[in-house]
């Protein structure tokens, strides 16, 4: 290319007058920097010549190597730099660290490019290069010693690639049309896929292989993601804080009136007093409405942040991909087209894509298409649209469009979530704001009567009729005493209505909470029902169990076989083996070198079998699936409890049927075992009885007991097998599995007991290996008769009849063997018996069961994308102790919301009795601008111990306990009573006029509010003050809220309408409210009966 020649090596000498002194301030680092800065856009400028050319573009920058060496000293007096054709010189004064001394960069060697689609090649190796050279200067900025004096050369030889070189590899993806790709899967368009040459030949277009996948290296992410785009969805931009101020603004009528009397009042005290003294009364009115509104706004934006955070967060599902010949788990965000996707029950198809191979994959396209059937996919049917669900099998995809170019993408851009659910708590609270609401209009409406009379009576201030010479005031000075009038009995009602939404304050912050301690809520509905569970049916494996299972016993027949006798295996029963782990698997293993430990995927089970074939076996994986053929697959179902293959021998026509599954089911199919000498022996009832007993005691174990069997079938001439033989089967051995309990379980299942809240596990395992477990946990006592009713199976469980399961439902701990309908019919028997119940569950076929409890708990780790949907509460590390601080959160909610009611009824009453009683006396209203914002701090205390040690919340128990009633009650008539002393008699006492003593008045009631807020922490508890250090929030808002009342006293006398009290008066004030923490402590002695929820049970049902 003649515009840019770079045969040839450049120098830059770079000289510094000081030659031996090292940098010492920021403005010579500053100096380094801005050289590498300037080196790398002159080199961006070269390559923007190339860039903007028509003809054909450099392919390669080979490769770029930077030498420094030391500067003599008659290189000291050059003070220029010559780059490249020595055009450009410049004075940069520098020292070049000593870690630089020579490195070389070999860069992207590419093929030339020649349309538009493809220049942005150019423009990457450009700014890779750049960054190359970044990192290197960091180096320099990062060293503390001296640096050398000079950067000798930079020398970049850059070479055209012609298009007959032998090195030139096309990139056949970026000549893929993306729009047919989108249209062939999204319209299933077979003709379409035809064009592209079938799938195989679609696979090879995209760049990748079949088993190894695409290279996965950053590089070809990034070139995938730019030419494809990436798997994000455009979704609508949540509502902005405006929108919820609007909203606030104009769904309450009563702020609508306020306002409209704010601006009334506003107009005719301008109009009247002038501007600088006539907007106190309507600013004041605005300025109570912007608090109250901004509060409730703030609040419940606050709680749609975190809807939306966590929204975001549930939409983050991992996915198994293939890549540079390894299964790796990856975000969906960060799936590309040409990913090979490995699919299985329960999974989400994360894109549009094809079906390559697999077996009785099945998928629910119903999120799409609204058919709520289930669609066979194979090679005649290849098509996997994004969204959907696998319901069946397992396979392997290649991902052909994502992100809007999906259908699914494109719908999820046209919705947003919506957290306004129906909530019942929130409902019962409205419905209690609702009647103090209605209570504060009427006295509102009767103290605008009463003002009303007296002033046109001529008993106010402001008399309607002038005494003095009988003349009437003017209309203007009439419609201000009206606007007066409205606005002090507007102002009154608003005292009643609770400011900001505790509701909202409250799921906002415990979500947050919630989320720090593994819990992911989807549906915020769910936490206010936490606080009434009675009975939690939780699964046993990875919840209740570490779920790192490996093996460690191994039975042949009725012998077990140790470590060291592996060898005397015969190697038939060997290979036998081999076939029943490699073939009949949904795991893989991986060994990228042949002297390199192998990297064994899959779940748990299926990790702790491959690892004992592995390494007690020596099972090459490859080897096995290389020499025998799958001919059907029949995968793991946990009504049956087992998997099984079809598999024929690439050198024969023999045909082996291989099932692997629950150990005493697998038995009750065969006929025949193998020992360890390869010997066939008949299983008689003796045998039988043996083989069981092998089982059991692995059971009591604690181990998870799975077995082995097959059958040998020879292939006759024309004879097609597809189906796997069930019957008259060879058991080949059976494995003990170790999966140890959760460390702490024992105390969680311990608090959970105390707080009346019973624990079932409901499990496929076996019997004894479930009742095993539930003793290790502490779910059964060991004084517990074994063969009591406490365990049952799940045929049994079935069989029973509607009565004698409402019978001894309640007895049962566990039920084991149990499959996922039973699981369902045990929640819907509970909650007839008036439980409420939550359930945990990881598989696709406890979807059922998730929507039926009144709370559906999945698993982070283990559970399945359709159970994670159909559940309310994730469990993100899948850890019983989790549920308990679960349990805990949800108690938490309700008590901080009975506290702010009890708090916010004390403040209503108090405030309604004065103003009421001030207003008919004397035509003031003292409390007309009255915020205790620090109240909500009370909906942010964090949950205690002592709340597990109480019983469930009943579902029909009120919302005001009769504990509240006697706190609250004790706290209103205590704040009347000072009030109304101080209303009639304060002036007297004191000595104070009628100004002063208002704002006496107004200053104490506010006082005893902030004492109260104390009061209100501990409904029940006599030390309040226990835990208050830990409370932050609770501690700032109070501090905030006593500035605030001392600038409304002291500094805004004119916009507040009070008076500066001195240090005697402020004490009164004081001391009087804080006679609310000792009258705190006499009240709570008094004993009050409380329901128990036990007898409301009762009531229920």
């Amino acid at each position: 290319m003649s515009s840019l020649n770079f045969q040839q090596h450049s120098k830059i000498a770079i000289c510094d007058e000081e030659s031996r002194l090292n940098f010492k301030t920021h403005k010579q680092r500053w100096r380094l920097a801005y050289m590498a800065i300037y080196f790398i856009r002159v080199l961006v400028s070269l390559y923007k010549k190339d860039f903007n050319k028509n003809g054909p573009l450099l392919g390669t920058l080979s490769y770029v190597a930077i030498e420094v060496q030391p500067v003599d000293e008659d290189s000291l007096s050059d003070n220029s730099i010559s780059f490249l054709d020595g055009g450009r010189e410049k004075l940069i004064r520098e020292r070049v660290s000593e870690s630089l001394r020579q490195c070389e960069v070999d860069l992207i060697d590419r093929q030339s490019v020649y349309g538009a689609k493809r220049r942005w090649r150019l423009a990457f190796r450009a700014i890779y290069s750049a960054r190359v050279l970044v990192s290197l200067f960091k180096k320099v900025l990062d060293k503390n010693g001296p640096l050398l004096p000079t950067l000798s050369f930079v020398a970049i030889d850059v070479q055209p690639i012609h298009e007959d070189s032998p090195n030139a590899k096309p990139v056949q993806f970026l000549n893929v049309a993306r729009q047919k790709l989108d249209d062939m899967v999204g319209d299933k368009n077979s003709e379409l896929l035809k064009q592209f040459g079938g799938v195989k030949e679609l696979v090879l277009l995209l760049e990748t292989d079949v088993k190894d996948g695409i290279k996965g290296d950053e590089a070809d992410l990034i070139l995938r993601q730019n030419v494809f785009t990436t798997n994000r969805y455009q979704k609508l931009p949540p509502k902005g804080f405006p929108s919820f101020v609007l909203f606030e603004v104009f769904e309450d009528i009563t702020i609508c009136i306020l306002l409209v009397c704010a601006i009334l009042s506003l107009v005719f005290g301008i109009k009247q007093n002038g501007f600088k003294d006539g907007w106190y009364g309507g600013g004041s009115i605005v300025v109570d409405i912007v608090l109250v509104v901004l509060v409730s706004a703030v609040s419940k934006f606050e709680q749609s942040r975190q809807f939306e955070k966590h929204s975001t967060k549930s939409s983050d599902i991992r996915v198994e991909v293939v890549r540079d010949e390894r299964r790796q788990p990856t975000s969906i965000f960060e799936v590309v087209v040409g990913d090979i996707v490995c699919l299985k029950i329960g999974d989400q198809i994360p894109a549009d894509g094809l079906f390559l191979e697999g077996y009785s994959l099945k998928v629910d396209e119903s999120s799409i298409t609204g058919e709520s059937h289930h669609i066979q996919i194979d090679e005649r049917n290849p098509f996997l649209l994004s969204g959907t669900k696998v319901m069946d099998g397992f396979g392997f995809m290649v991902v052909t469009s994502v992100g809007m170019n999906t259908a699914w993408g494109k719908m999820m851009s046209s919705t947003s979530s919506d957290f306004n659910e129906e909530m019942q708590l929130q409902a019962r609270l409205s419905k209690i704001t609702s009647h103090v609401g209605k209570v504060g209009l009427a006295v509102a409406a009767l103290v605008f009567a009463v003002l009303l009379i007296q002033y046109f009576k001529g008993n106010t201030p402001n008399d309607g009729v002038n005494k003095d010479n009988g003349r009437k005031t003017k209309f203007v000075d009439v419609m201000n005493s009206m606007v007066g009038i409205v606005a002090a009995a507007v102002t009154i009602s608003m005292v009643a209505i609770p400011e900001g939404s505790p509701v909202a304050v409250t799921l906002a912050y415990s979500m947050k909470c919630l989320m720090a301690n593994n819990v992911l809520v989807r549906k915020l509905s769910a936490c206010q029902t936490l606080g009434s569970v009675t009975t939690v049916c939780t699964n046993k494996t990875g919840i209740l169990t570490l779920n790192e299972m490996r093996v460690t016993e191994f039975w042949l027949g009725k012998e077990a076989v140790k470590d060291d006798t592996y060898l005397d295996i015969s190697g038939d029963i060997i290979k036998l083996l081999q076939q029943a782990v490699g073939l009949n698997t949904a795991g893989t293993v991986h060994k990228p070198h042949s002297t390199s430990l192998p990297e064994i995927f899959g779940c748990p089970t299926e990790k702790a079998i491959l690892s004992w074939a592995v390494f007690d076996l020596g099972m090459n994986i490859e080897e096995v699936k290389q020499n025998n053929k799958i001919i059907h697959v029949e995968a793991f179902k946990s009504e049956k409890m087992r998997s099984g293959v079809l598999v024929e021998k690439n050198n024969g026509k023999k045909i082996h049927t291989h099932w692997k599954g629950a150990a005493e089911m697998i038995l009750a199919m065969c006929s025949t075992y193998y020992d360890r000498t390869g010997v066939l022996n008949v299983i008689d009832e003796e045998k039988a009885l043996q083989l069981g007993t092998v089982i059991k005691n692995m059971g009591e174990k604690c181990l998870q007991c799975i077995a082995f069997a097959h059958k040998e079938v020879v292939e006759e001439s024309g004879q097609v097998i597809e189906k796997l033989e069930e019957n008259g089967l060879t058991l080949l051995g059976l494995v003990g599995l170790k999966n140890p309990c959760r460390p702490g379980i024992r105390t969680a299942v311990e608090s959970c007991t105390a707080a009346g809240v019973n624990i079932k596990i409901i499990t496929g395992d076996s019997v004894h290996t479930s009742r095993a477990i539930a003793f290790g946990c502490g779910i059964l006592n060991p004084e517990e008769d074994l063969d009591s009713e406490a365990v049952v199976g799940g045929v049994q469980f079935r069989d029973y009849s509607l009565e004698e399961r409402n019978e001894k439902i309640d007895k049962i701990r566990v039920m084991a063997r149990s499959s996922p309908s039973d699981k369902l019919l045990m929640v819907q028997c509970l909650k007839e018996k008036g439980h409420v119940v939550a359930v945990t569950g990881d598989g696709t076929n406890d979807a059922p069961a998730l929507k039926e409890a009144d709370i559906g708990l999945s698993m982070g780790i283990q559970g399945t994308e359709v159970a994670k949907e159909s559940s309310d509460i994730v469990i993100l590390d899948d850890n019983f102790i989790s549920v308990v601080t679960l349990l805990r959160w949800g108690r938490c909610i309700y008590s901080n919301i009975q506290k702010f009611i009890q708090f916010q009824l004390t403040l209503s009453i108090t405030a309604l009795v004065i103003n009421f009683v001030a207003a008919v006396s004397s035509d003031k209203v003292p409390l007309a601008a009255v915020h205790t914002l620090g109240a909500l701090a009370l909906v942010t205390e964090k949950p205690i111990e002592d709340l597990m040690k109480q019983p469930p919340v009943g579902q029909l128990e009120p919302l005001i306990t009769n504990i509240m009633w006697r706190n609250l009650i004790a706290q209103a008539l205590y704040q009347v009573t000072i009030l109304l002393v101080l209303q009639f008699k304060g002036g007297f006492i004191f000595g104070l006029d009628e100004k002063v003593k208002s704002t006496l008045i107004f200053n104490t009631f506010v006082l005893c509010q902030v004492f109260n807020e104390f009061n209100a922490r501990k409904l029940e508890e006599k030390n309040i003050f226990e835990g208050l250090l830990k409370n932050k929030l609770f501690l700032a808002t109070i501090g905030l809220t006593i500035v605030h009342q001392l600038v409304m006293v002291e500094f805004l006398k004119r916009f507040a309408n009070t008076e500066r009290l001195d240090w005697g008066q402020w004490g009164a004030c004081i001391v009087l409210a804080a006679f609310s923490w000792p009258i705190c402590w006499l009240v709570k002695c008094i004993p009050v009966s409380a329901k128990q929820l036990a007898n409301q049970r009762d009531c229920a049902s």
